[in-house]
């Protein structure tokens, strides 16, 4: 009796090698599965933030957290620079005087529009990294 000898050991390899392709291009694994992806998540890159949006986005966070105690805590501890820390005092000291003066909503809008134009003036005159540290 014959098994086929290396014939048939090469058939037999040629059809496992096909088998597994098959199972691997049916699993997702293989070119197949990549070229049927939408084109927009091939190309599609992160977004990122302005360091004037980012200023701003945490300036107006500490902002809130600290208007109603009285203290403004250690500016290290709440992730800010020299120079944040000194937008979100004058923030915050206006947004108390505008809490007193017009009611929470108003303070809220106010650390809203504070914030962003403290950061973008920082930013405008150089903001960390020039000059003296700030």
């Amino acid at each position: 009796m014959t098994t086929g000898g290396a014939h048939g050991a090469r058939t037999a390899a040629r059809l496992a090698g096909w088998v597994l392709l098959a199972s691997l291009s049916a699993a997702g694994c293989g070119d197949t599965a990549r070229s049927q992806a939408p084109a927009a998540s091939r190309t599609a890159s992160p977004s990122t933030t302005s360091p004037e949006e980012l200023c701003t986005r945490v300036v107006a966070h500490w902002s809130r957290e600290v208007l109603d105690s009285r203290t403004y805590g250690d500016y290290q501890s709440m992730g800010l620079s020299n120079g944040q820390y000194d937008i979100l005092r004058t923030v915050v000291d206006a947004a108390r005087a505008e809490k007193k003066r017009q009611g929470a909503a108003a303070a809220d809008a106010l650390i809203d529009r504070e914030a962003r134009a403290g950061c973008a003036g920082w930013y405008r005159s150089g903001g960390p990294g020039e000059g003296p540290w700030q």
